[in-house]
């Protein structure tokens, strides 16, 4: 994939996505502020949410102002109004909020910056909350003051009326109590403070109240909204992401396979290749999706709420949580990873012995030996299904761990917490939000272990795709290949060839040689196991030769492009091999462009046309997977007409008519060798009857040639030709 396309596909939407998690795990670290703020704020301070108020009296300003000893921040901070110096317009507005504003002026707060505010609220709030404690004449200031309030006024007034070293005396000492109070409490009482002043301007506090939790419950379910749309968005993309992820690894590793030699599948085994398409990629794709979901997302919730609540005086209880996670999550993993190690190890054994047990079961049924297979089966079954209870316990017995450590946790903080409320330095809302916090970081730690535990069987996924990625091919496409001379048009020769299977200890072909020329049968014979398959497997290059040359159109094959030497050849396997699909698209594999007239004659010349014709479909008619809805001779018969389609100028028939009765077996090589009579073929044989006739006969023993010539040569010079003779047909036959 080009790097613009790789950026394009996936740097760009993965971008995008850590993008959106990040929003989503703010919208969701916000939500138990807000929770908090409603509680705290909304319902146990009546909607007033910071000690800095909004308005003031003319009498409560200057108080404040004077118990500050004029602090310009104050100062600064209010402008009067005056009722008779504003516009009706503005008279309406401000009066519809303070209505105290049509019978006395008021001093309101200036539009300031929230960070002002913070400044003048912590400069305030010390004399706000002195101010109003003398206005509300509290008892214990009464008594420390020991005086005596007249009904018609207030501890406030009495105060204000001394002269200047008594007040300053008694602010200092009201301060010095304050002083002794936490931050907390201080912060409380201002609330109360404002909330006292705007009672006393005669606000409507419950519609006050009402208005903060409606603005703050709004603002709540917009965030709320706006994480809800996000992690849809996300999932749409992930899944995306990952659909696209298991495409391209599907498509490397199907392409891979198509360039696998033998030698390749034999090492891998079918049953891999197939589990590693199917489920290790399904691993890796859901490893891909938990990766963003959670590894990304996690760490943010994690930190984000450990942050939130680092200055909370209980967050010792979230480190106590932790500790105990780590250790029940490590005992946990150590006993999880060796059995997701071997897992995928045992799903390759038990898609092998299925294989098997579904391609064989003419066989096992012939043998009578269900009962040994379903042992065989019940033996895999079994092992896989043991470690998967195994891990699925472990897994089983790591969330109820979890939640009652939730619960532990929960506990140990409702019951510290209470006391810090008892004691006035915790309120309602931060410990309902300490707790969600709490519970955010806990799920947190979870969800990443959990990854954790997908982390060893998707790395062996990994692992095992990139191996067949990584693998080297034995038969590879040559960079500059050569052309094929046109002038030796289906010329094959072996020169002193040999081969030797990978990890054997003999080989298997030597020094073979002889040549093939078109207009020419060639035909090989031997005993079971004297390479006659092998060394037809050669010319395609299914192998390549340990040593010597294989030439065809007289160039070297290992110089040539392998898809214009498979071009040139028509090859029909041992195993008659179908696909899914109709009679034609089977006959059109190897030539999208035959027209009616020669698929027609493809199936005349391999005896096929009768028993299609026969059909209601005829060539439509359907071929279900590998052919199993015709018979083993219609199979081969089909199988030889596809490679008559493709009309190539080399014929490579590899036992392809030991299926076929004799009298049909002698209609195809006639109406065949008609039709090819300028093209070369290779007939690989058991039957001495398929190959009689041909131009050359090579006979082959234990990988070396030991004759060569037609069949009455061979009957004269070859002893092992004759004696494979005899054993099929009579003397007179001969």
């Amino acid at each position: 994939m080009k790097k613009q396309n790789v950026i394009l596909t996936f740097v760009i939407p993965i971008m995008v996505v850590i993008g959106l998690l990040v929003i989503q795990a703010l919208c969701d670290l916000e939500l138990p502020s807000y929770t908090s703020d409603i509680i705290n704020n909304g319902i146990q301070q009546g909607g007033v949410d910071r000690g800095l108020p909004e308005v003031l009296t003319v009498d409560m300003f200057d108080a404040i102002v004077k118990i500050s000893d004029e602090d310009p921040a104050i100062l600064a901070s209010y402008d009067l109004y005056v009722t008779e110096n504003l516009s009706t317009t503005e008279l309406k507005d401000l009066t519809s909020k303070y209505s105290l504003l049509e019978e006395e002026n008021l001093y309101l707060l200036k539009d300031l910056t929230e960070e002002e505010k913070d400044i003048v609220e912590e400069k305030i709030k010390e004399p706000l909350i002195i101010t109003t404690m003398l206005y509300s004449n509290n008892e214990s200031l009464k008594t420390m003051l020991n005086v005596e309030v007249p009904a018609d006024s207030t501890l406030l007034d009495i105060v204000l009326a001394m002269d200047d070293n008594t007040f300053d005396m008694v602010i200092s000492a009201i301060s010095s109590s304050l002083s002794e109070m936490d931050s907390s409490i201080l912060d409380q009482y201002a609330v109360s403070s404002v909330n006292t002043i705007y009672t006393a301007i005669g606000m409507d506090m419950e519609d006050y109240q009402m208005n903060y939790i409606i603005k703050e419950g709004v603002t709540m379910l917009a965030i709320a909204g706006a994480g809800m749309i996000i992690a849809i968005i996300v999932g749409y993309l992930i899944a995306k992401l990952a659909a696209k992820v298991g495409y391209i690894l599907r498509s490397k590793v199907v392409r891979k396979i198509m360039s696998f030699s033998q030698a390749e599948f034999k090492e891998f085994g079918a049953s891999s290749l197939i589990t590693r398409s199917t489920n290790d990629i399904e691993q890796i794709k859901m490893f891909f999706i938990m990766l963003f979901r959670i590894v990304v997302f996690a760490p943010i919730m994690g930190i984000g709420a450990f942050i939130k609540v680092s200055n909370n005086p209980l967050n010792w209880i979230i480190g106590l949580a932790l500790v105990i996670i780590f250790i029940l999550i490590g005992i946990l993993f150590g006993l999880a990873m060796p059995k997701f190690r071997g897992m995928q190890k045992l799903i390759d054994k038990m898609n092998l012995v299925s294989r098997e047990i579904i391609t064989g079961m003419p066989v096992i049924r012939t043998f009578g030996t269900e009962k040994y297979e379903e042992e065989r089966f019940d033996k895999a079954n079994v092992k896989l299904t043991k470690t998967n209870l195994f891990v699925n316990r472990l897994m089983g017995i790591m969330l109820p761990s979890m939640m009652l450590v939730m619960n532990i946790i929960s506990i140990l903080i409702v019951w510290y917490g209470a006391k810090q409320i008892d004691f006035g330095t915790l309120q309602v809302g931060t410990l309902l939000a300490f707790i969600s916090y709490t519970m955010q970081i806990i799920m947190s730690f979870l969800m990443i272990s959990l990854v954790s535990v997908m982390t060893p069987r998707a790395l062996v996924s990994i692992k095992r795709i990139k191996e067949i990625l990584k693998k080297e091919i034995s038969v590879k496409e040559i960079e500059n290949p050569v052309e094929f001379n046109e002038k030796e048009r289906g010329v094959v020769e072996f020169k002193n060839v040999s081969f030797k299977y990978p990890d054997a200890d003999e080989a298997m072909l030597k020094n073979i040689s002889f040549k093939a020329t078109p207009g020419t049968t060639t035909a090989f014979i031997g005993s079971t196991g004297s390479g006659k398959s092998t060394l037809i497997n050669l010319i395609p290059r299914f192998f390549d030769a340990t040593s010597g040359d294989i030439l065809v159109d007289g160039v070297n094959i290992k110089d040539a492009s392998i898809t214009e030497l498979r071009s040139r050849i028509g090859y029909v396997p041992q195993k008659g091999m179908l696909f899914s699909g109709t009679i034609k698209s089977n006959l059109m594999l190897g030539n999208d462009n035959l027209t009616e007239e020669e698929i027609k004659t493809a199936a005349k010349v391999s005896q096929s046309l009768e028993f299609i014709n026969s059909k209601k479909d005829k060539f439509e008619s359907e071929i279900s997977q590998g052919g199993a809805n015709v018979s083993g001779g219609q199979k081969q018969r089909l199988s030889i007409a596809r490679a008559i389609a493709k009309n190539p100028e080399i014929y490579i028939f590899d036992d392809s008519f030991s299926a076929l009765d004799f009298k049909t077996d002698a209609a195809l090589r006639k109406a065949l060798f008609k039709h090819a009579k300028d093209a070369t073929i290779l007939i690989v044989a058991q039957r001495i009857s398929t190959i009689m006739n041909a131009d050359n006969i090579i006979v082959l023993n234990e990988g070396e040639i030991v004759g060569s010539g037609t069949h009455k040569e061979l009957l004269k010079t070859c002893k092992i030709y004759k004696e494979i003779a005899l054993s099929q047909l009579k003397e007179e036959e001969l």
